[in-house]
């Protein structure tokens, strides 16, 4: 009995390594499943983000100065005025936010448009029939300058070239008994009106 117990001992030994060294493995194996079922987590959650990221980048979001055109006619001319609409929200506008003396817009976002299909006359001034970049000086005086300017496309104000101008008109301002939160044009068979905030502006056309 004494010989068999060395033995034994030997065949337990052996076997408790085998179930060690099987135990090792089959937590490496556990080790590498967990990690991958964890990269593949992170792989689709990347994937979610990027196709969402992507979702809303394409997504047209809205304006805050949202764009409108208005058309009417004088004489026999088809007016069409392209702009986009910005709203007061509390702000000074005349002197503050569109400063006097400068090149404004006449609008937000792009510079506003101004197309005639006739020649027609701003004040005493022969516009001929086009498509034009339309723009103003404010005045504290209440006399500002209106210009239709040849590069039609251009963003707000920060590349106008007074050299490309085809016409500049002095215009005059009124007070609006209503005051307008958003920007908006009209066109009357007189002309057209440009109304915001407190104040009028008048582009005779005839």
């Amino acid at each position: 009995m004494s010989k068999k117990m060395p033995f034994l001992s030997r065949i337990a030994a052996a076997a408790s390594k085998r179930l060690l060294t099987a135990f090792y493995i089959l937590q490496f194996w556990l080790s590498k499943i967990n990690a991958m079922k964890k990269m593949k987590t992170i792989f689709l959650l990347f994937i979610g983000i990027t196709l969402s990221a992507s979702v809303y980048a394409q997504t047209p979001q809205p304006r805050v100065s949202p764009p409108y055109s208005v058309t009417g006619k004088i004489g026999d001319a088809t007016i069409v005025i392209n702009y986009s609409s910005p709203s007061v929200k509390g702000r000074k506008i005349w002197g503050d936010l569109v400063p006097f003396n400068a090149v404004w817009r006449a609008g937000a976002n792009e510079a506003t448009t101004f197309k005639t299909d006739k020649d027609i006359k701003i004040g005493d001034k022969l516009l001929p029939a086009g498509k034009y970049a339309f723009f103003l000086v404010p005045s504290k005086n209440g006399e500002w300058v209106a210009i239709f300017n040849n590069v039609t496309y251009q963003w707000g104000a920060f590349k106008y070239d007074e050299t490309e101008d085809q016409l500049r008109v002095n215009v005059n301002t009124v007070p609006l008994q209503v005051p307008q939160e958003e920007l908006v044009y009209t066109i009357t068979p007189r002309g057209f009106s440009l109304n915001w905030d407190k104040l009028s502006v008048f582009v005779p056309v005839h």
